[in-house]
């Protein structure tokens, strides 16, 4: 029996240690079919981004050439490879743990997360380059860029960036004058990404970026105005989350029979299923619909340890996140942000248009927190209006999330007097789940 990959993002110890691997390659064909060339693509948490970019990693890394078929002979690209394989050296990035507690303690996780990245670099395809210390990071960059260019001529660079917004969303919801200074014209951060696009004009020939939502994109593609955001393409809706079929295949790689997974399925769908990230489907929306792929690992991992449906259905770390919504509804200065939280969590749709770019110099309100919990995975397309989207919470986990937040309200503050009992709404959705959860077993 093949072994799940619960909380393993490094493609090659997946193939070379015989986890089950969901194929999402035939996706590396497509970013190569569009014509712009630096991709940026956003997803939820726990949706399979850093995996992901560990699997481009390995197809476009030219040091793998001679692994390539240990790696992909039984994936889609692997059957189809594109004339870009194993061509690039990779230069990747991942800005993710970085401390925000201070602005000097963002640019020094910042520049050592730089640092660490580019020894990597420097070490993998034997570039005589020394780091000085005494050099800004954008600068730092730069000189690699020209290093490069000396030493291999005939060599291009894929830079892949993961989490490319990580500390920066954590700076906006706390400290938003200082997540200003990081990006404005002349800030450390931006002026990086400036260094980035010039290096597109010698060295950098491809650029796959991932992040979580777009609250940074208008501030530093202003200085990057290059990239391609595909996050709501139709065509990349499936790259990452499992589909129905998708998590059909694990149950068979795991070898459970046909009339345990009829058992298993719908609890399965009433937790994790129900993500659309696409606002361009004009048809059936249930054939689109995605599984978290991190809460689908976690069940299948459960339930094969002790035969049984687990009784905690949800990972403690995504309940906690709770958090994060009183982190940008303190951000939104509307006066009806609670009123949408209620309605959310009752299970009513809201209507509102979609926010493609947070310019961080306009105020937070009503139609900035419904786009923003919707890249957060909170809330998820539903259907269409005239000119709106409708969106609603996706699945029992994420209504639980919201319970536990308007419990949170209950015990700190009354937030709207009056108007709506959060705590009764708390315990009518918590029956319901309930009542419905044990229908399902």
């Amino acid at each position: 029996m093949k072994k799940l990959p619960n909380g393993i993002s490094d493609y090659e110890k997946i193939k070379r240690e015989g986890y089950i691997y969901v194929d999402k390659t035939m996706y590396i064909e497509k970013l190569e079919n569009t014509a712009n060339p630096t991709k940026i693509f956003l997803r939820p948490r726990k949706f399979g981004k850093t995996l992901f970019t560990s699997t481009l990693s390995c197809y476009y890394d030219k040091l793998k050439k001679d692994d390539f078929d240990v790696l992909f002979k039984d994936t889609y690209i692997g059957k189809n490879p594109t004339e870009n394989r194993n061509r690039y050296c990779i230069l990747k990035f991942n800005f993710s743990g970085i401390s925000t507690q201070t602005n000097e303690m963002t640019l020094k996780g910042f520049r050592e997360k730089c640092d660490v990245s580019i020894k990597k670099f420097i070490g993998s395809y034997d570039i005589d380059f020394n780091i000085n210390p005494e050099q800004s990071t954008e600068g730092m960059l730069n000189s690699l860029f020209m290093a490069f260019s000396m030493q291999k001529p005939n060599d291009k660079i894929y830079v892949i960036i993961d989490e490319y917004d990580h500390f920066a969303n954590e700076l906006l919801g706390f400290r938003t004058d200082e997540f200003k200074d990081l990006l404005s014209k002349n800030g450390k951060i931006r002026k990086w990404y400036e260094v980035l696009k010039e290096g597109t004009e010698s060295v950098v020939d491809r650029i796959f970026i991932t992040g979580v939502t777009p609250l940074t994109l208008d501030s530093t593609t202003s200085g990057f105005n290059i990239a391609n955001d595909i996050t709501r393409k139709l065509n990349f809706n499936g790259m990452l989350g499992f589909s129905k079929e998708d998590v059909k295949y694990l149950m068979d790689e795991l070898e459970i029979d046909e009339e345990k997974q009829k058992e298993l399925m719908p609890v399965i769908k009433e937790n994790y299923d129900g993500y659309i990230f696409s606002d361009n489907i004009k048809e059936d929306l249930e054939q689109y619909k995605l599984y978290n792929s991190n809460m689908t690992l976690y069940f299948l991992d459960e339930y094969m340890t002790y035969n049984e449906i687990p009784e905690e259905l949800v990972d403690v770390n995504i309940i906690s996140d709770y958090s994060k919504i009183e982190k940008y509804m303190n951000l939104c200065k509307a006066k009806g942000k609670y009123d949408i939280l209620e309605k959310i969590a009752i299970g009513e749709p809201v209507e509102e248009e979609l926010v493609t770019k947070f310019n961080s110099e306009k105020d937070f309100e009503e139609q900035e927190l419904v786009s923003l919990l919707y890249y957060l995975g909170y809330i998820t397309i539903v259907g269409k209006g005239f000119r709106k989207n409708k969106f609603a919470v996706p699945n029992d986990v994420i209504r639980r999330i919201y319970v536990e937040y308007l419990q949170y309200l209950n015990e700190e503050a009354e937030i709207s007097e009056g108007k709506v009992d959060k705590e009764k709404i708390c315990e009518e959705i918590l029956t319901e789940m309930f009542y419905d959860f044990g229908n399902k077993r």
